[in-house]
């Protein structure tokens, strides 16, 4: 389609004037103070969260600039290009349609098959979760990327509907120390493993694959067909593993978008067919919600021009994911292949070296754990680092103590971050662990926070199936709007392809010794391996 790249536009242009006359020295403490409604002119209900974009550096000014951005992009074009099924996906030639995987029956293309699929899926999983007729008490999936990943944050994040007599286990790693100390304690008489490969071949996975059929056959399991169920669309291959029961999905599912088809088998033994479903339904919300707000209204539009704002304008390198809430301990991992391996392009659409950066690092822990550890570098560190706190309002548990405490630290972080501290507060206060001999000047310097520091907080009122499902749609969502404005292609990732090919080289020199035509880093360390 007829699109315009962001640094193309005239209101990209705009917006360095802008940056530079105001957005440079913009100070959230005076936004504040100057603008009393700031709060619910920044608040945006979505469905199963809101979202305060108040703590960011932006103004009604900035995000009517931003907002002419996607227009002259072509966003709402784009976006609806996708959800139709056009082939957006161009360096493969492919639709991007993980939306149709959540919509109800007869409302998103390829209806019938992924609905099909998705009942014979969730008759399975009422089957093995009946454990007293399956025999079934652990689960472990082997996967990698995407078919890991997804599995992997959403059990832990639902455990409060999960099946209390079923154990999770997740296999990624092609290093050996990852399998064998998952199967060093399960029965083998209760164990269903979950293959996740699209194509029956992924190296890592295929080798987790193997090693746990040997160990299973070499335990005495006799029924392989029984213990092993297979996510593929090679029912060939799965079938000479031994496996005759599969589930597919297809080509115009992204792994990194795929815990909605049947690579979410996992999820869904987890918690159940009607949870699952409900997984589904708020993703669905998500999706109309951006199909159809206004831009202004949209949250993840929103949130990508403001990831624009900050990675193009502003320089900032990097975003710091930090959930409050124990059960989301694996989103930040999640997230970081959703945007990074979508964004990380140095490329236009049309092949062209972009002369601007594109995908920041996305990392975090869980707080208050982070606080512990690296928020020091948040607060005096000499980079700004966009922070995004996750509140859920209702915990699962009766600790109410704990969660006030846990609400607590969450939001004083971002007022800290914010506020700061001047030298002069610094000077007026005392710290009973500094220095006797320290100079109070030279003391209050280190105790100064510069402040000013933006951050965004995402509210949930419970953590369950539903509200998780709208979260992480509005992620997929958030990262195909930076991308769209950046005029790339979010949705391919030939940077694996390099390693994957060059480990197949390496492999067998491992056992040949073999090192000619190598590199001679490469070569020296090969000797050393082998001596």
């Amino acid at each position: 389609m007829n699109t315009l790249r962001c640094d193309r536009t005239h209101a990209w242009a705009g917006l360095r004037d802008h940056y530079e006359t105001h957005g440079r020295r913009f100070d959230l403490r005076e936004a504040f103070a100057g603008d009393p409604g700031r709060f619910d002119a920044f608040g945006i209900e979505a469905p199963g969260l809101f979202a305060d974009l108040s703590k960011n550096r932006v103004d009604a000014a900035t995000m009517k600039r931003l907002l002419d951005l996607a227009s002259e992009c072509r966003l709402a074009q784009r976006r609806d290009a996708m959800l139709a099924g056009a082939a957006i996906n161009t360096t493969e030639d492919r639709a991007v349609l993980h939306t149709a995987l959540r919509a109800p029956r007869g409302l998103g293309p390829y209806s019938d098959d992924v609905h099909n699929v998705l009942e014979a899926m969730l008759a399975y999983v009422e089957s093995v979760r009946d454990t007293r007729a399956s025999g079934i008490r652990h689960i472990v999936n082997i996967g990698i990327g995407g078919s890991d990943l997804g599995p992997q944050m959403a059990v832990p994040a639902l455990e409060a509907f999960a099946h209390p007599e079923l154990v999770f286990h997740f296999v990624s790693n092609v290093d050996g120390h990852d399998i064998s100390a998952v199967l060093r304690h399960l029965p083998p008489a209760e164990t269903l493993f979950v293959v996740a490969s699209k194509t029956f071949t992924t190296q890592e996975t295929m080798a987790n694959a193997q090693a746990a059929r040997a160990w299973f056959l070499a335990k005495g399991g006799t029924d392989v067909a029984k213990h092993f169920v297979a996510t593929t669309t090679n029912v060939a291959a799965a079938a000479g593993f031994g496996i005759d029961k599969t589930f597919g999905f297809w080509d115009w599912v992204g792994g990194r978008y795929s815990l909605w088809s049947a690579i979410g088998l996992p999820i869904a033994l987890a918690i159940g067919a009607d949870n699952f479903r409900a997984l589904l339904a708020g993703a669905h919300d998500m999706d109309r919600h951006f199909a159809t707000a206004p831009l202004a209204k949209n949250l993840p539009v929103l949130l990508g021009l403001i990831d624009v704002w900050y990675r193009n304008f502003h320089g900032f390198t990097s975003r710091s994911v930090a959930p409050y809430h124990q059960g989301l301990e694996r989103l930040p991992a999640y997230l970081q292949q959703l945007e990074m391996e979508s964004n990380g392009k140095c490329v236009d659409l049309d092949g062209e070296p972009l002369p601007f950066a594109t995908s920041p690092v996305v990392w975090g822990e869980p707080g208050t754990n982070g606080q512990h550890a690296y928020f020091q570098m948040l607060h005096q560190g000499t980079d700004v680092i966009p922070v995004e706190f996750l509140l859920v309002k209702h915990p699962t548990h009766e600790l109410a103590d704990q969660h006030a405490k846990l609400l607590a630290n969450g939001l004083a972080q971002a007022q800290a971050l914010m506020l700061g501290k001047h030298t002069s507060e610094a000077m007026a206060e005392r710290a009973p662990t500094a220095a006797k001999s320290l100079a109070p000047e030279i003391l209050a310097r280190h105790r100064t926070f510069p402040g000013n520091r933006p951050s965004t907080t995402l509210l949930l009122d419970r953590l369950t199936p539903y509200s998780l499902g709208a979260l992480v749609a509005m992620y997929e969502h958030r990262v195909f709007t930076s991308g769209a404005l950046w005029g790339i292609n979010s949705f391919d990732q030939w940077g694996v392809e390099l390693g994957k090919a060059l480990c197949n080289d390496l492999l067998p020199r491992l056992a040949s010794g073999n090192t000619e035509g190598l590199d001679a880093s490469t070569a020296g360390l090969m000797r050393r391996l082998l001596a």
